[in-house]
């Protein structure tokens, strides 16, 4: 008999579920059950939403005016705000008319890449990169040509590797800095000589910004999107979930040449319609209000990160290069490999980051969720102790071996 057909479309069962998440769910089901794990896997930081976005959403679930249905491109408030705020932090001129809020930066970039690439078009995609990019890519019908840049370039791709990656059905390029999961962020001068790359070859820059606040040792963030060039062929990713500790709110936003946000303004007025109005307010408040609370976050997101670098780094087999931004260190763990732990003899960083979960209670993200495999992704976006604690978890079991 001929095998049953799937019940799910060819496009849905094409989609490989979320790494880091299913890493965080794991991580959650094993604490329900008893045990004692402490968990990297989330990008998600620990600290409470400031108070005062807080108030301004128990403020607007009062208001009846946010009951209802309201503009499916967002709040006009809400839109005007992040114009200005892109204009200010990413030096890109940009009107309300230019901006659509999502639900969240996922959708953001869901959208844009829906919005701009056909079945057949290839997206250049520097790797390491976040998971979702390359579901999104293929989402859209389109192709993730993966450029990869090793911790021997500071995870950052060149312009005569995206040269080589280039083809005449090359549409986009996804530009992400600070990135996720390296930590790694373009100079001035690297950004905009990419910028002027992508300008000239006549593509589309989709430049994902969510982690632009936070960056350390002085390192300035450098928005692509300023390149005069590449104004009309250049869409902004971004939200609120990071900077202001509001992944659970569900706020993001797209900004980019009119025509581009209408045609994603269209296609969320028939798949979600408007994001949720207490949300919005809450996105407002943030976005309008005062930054003490973020450089508070900043300052602890340092602290941790050289934590967990040197304590990264005297791991035997581990090479833990600092990262300049986001909350991600990315270590190289290919010299932890080959080597028998209990009897069993992890060739992968998959291999091993189970191994880790099982026997030491510590869950990361192996390599494999990013690209090449060979690394770790662990956030530091959790408290000093538990990350201390965890780290010495795979210190002894490393040790162990």
């Amino acid at each position: 008999m001929p095998a049953p057909a799937s019940r799910l479309s060819d496009r849905i069962s094409s989609i490989a579920p979320s790494a880091t998440m299913a890493v965080d769910a794991k991580a959650k089901a094993m604490k329900a059950a008893g045990e004692d794990v402490i968990g990297y896997g989330a990008g998600e930081p620990d600290f409470p939403t400031p108070d005062y976005i807080v108030d301004a959403a128990v403020a607007a679930a009062k208001d009846p005016r946010f009951h209802r249905y309201t503009p499916a491109a967002g709040l006009p408030d809400l839109r005007q705000a992040v114009a200005e705020k892109t204009t200010r932090d990413s030096s890109y001129e940009a009107e309300s008319s230019q901006v659509l809020i999502t639900n969240g930066g996922k959708q953001a970039v869901y959208a844009a890449l829906a919005s701009l690439v056909n079945p057949g078009d290839e997206v250049l995609l520097p790797a390491p990169f976040w998971t979702t990019y390359p579901e999104a890519i293929q989402l859209a019908g389109g192709r993730a040509v993966d450029v990869f840049a090793g911790p021997d370039q500071g995870f950052k791709v060149t312009v005569d590797q995206l040269e080589s990656a280039l083809t005449p059905r090359t549409k986009a390029l996804i530009f992400v800095s600070p990135s996720n999961p390296t930590g790694a962020v373009y100079s001035p001068e690297e950004t905009l000589e990419i910028g002027r790359w992508a300008a000239e070859k006549g593509l589309w820059v989709i430049t994902d910004e969510i982690y632009e606040h936070l960056t350390y040792d002085d390192v300035p963030f450098t928005s692509i999107a300023s390149l005069p060039e590449l104004a009309d062929q250049t869409v902004i990713v971004n939200g609120v979930a990071k900077t202001y500790a509001m992944t659970g709110w569900r706020v993001g936003w797209m900004v980019g040449p009119q025509d581009i946000i209408k045609g994603a303004t269209n296609l969320q007025s028939h798949s979600t319609s408007n994001v949720a109005n207490v949300s919005q307010a809450a996105a407002l408040a943030a976005v309008t209000g005062p930054m003490d609370a973020v450089e508070e976050m900043r300052t602890a997101f340092d602290r941790r990160r050289r934590t967990m670098v040197e304590a990264l780094s005297a791991i035997p087999g581990f090479e833990c290069p600092t990262p300049k931004g986001a909350f991600y260190a990315y270590v190289d763990v290919r010299g932890a490999l080959g080597r028998s732990f209990g009897g069993s003899v992890p060739q992968t960083s998959a291999e091993l980051a189970e191994l880790i979960l099982e026997r030491a209670k510590v869950a990361v993200v192996p390599g494999e969720a990013f690209g090449p495999g060979g690394y770790f992704r662990l956030s530091y976006a959790l408290g000093d102790e538990d990350l201390k604690n965890g780290i010495d978890r795979i210190h002894r079991f490393i040790e162990g071996a």
